[in-house]
């Protein structure tokens, strides 16, 4: 209970204070500005899935939308990241990052803003290159959905 005061006291909330008008949100199809086909696609339906089952928004169009989430992604990395006696790369992390932009859609007014956010995924490599590519393309859905979690949290959780 003290806790509970004391945070309150303080401006913190342990649920966030998003402004009670935003009801909505719309997601754009995010930007893709780097050179990995199709992954503003994975990231923009992960998102909208994690502001589905939070639930504390309803995602909607964009001209229906008390807020517009809008993302680009900047950055997309496979890095080695362990190797076998003979050099041969047995794991790899993927790293994606995004610039992201919450705005008022009535007013125009920017909510937040989080520039070069992060998020990353490891996979291990087996077998064929055809594998590693696979593995690649499910460490993605994964980072995807951290991302989306993150995304959801940061927008609930930062008023």
């Amino acid at each position: 209970m003290a806790v509970v005061a004391v945070l309150a006291g303080c401006g913190y909330s342990l649920h966030g204070n998003l402004p009670d008008r935003i009801k909505t949100v719309a997601v754009p199809v995010f930007v893709n500005r780097t050179a990995e086909p199709a992954v503003e696609n994975f990231l923009t339906q992960a998102v909208v899935q994690a502001f589905s089952t939070n639930g504390r928004l309803r995602v909607v169009k964009p001209a229906e939308a008390d807020a517009i989430l809008e993302g680009e992604v900047v950055g997309y990395q496979v890095q080695a990241l362990a190797f076998d006696p003979r050099a041969n790369i047995q794991q790899y992390r993927l790293l994606v990052t995004m610039n992201l932009k919450m705005r008022d859609a009535r007013n125009n007014a920017v909510l937040f803003e989080e520039p070069r956010f992060q998020e990353k995924s490891d996979f291990r490599v087996v077998g064929a290159v055809s594998q590693t590519i696979a593995r690649e393309e499910t460490a993605l859905r994964a980072a995807a959905v951290d991302i989306a979690r993150a995304i959801v949290s940061l927008t609930i959780d930062r008023f």
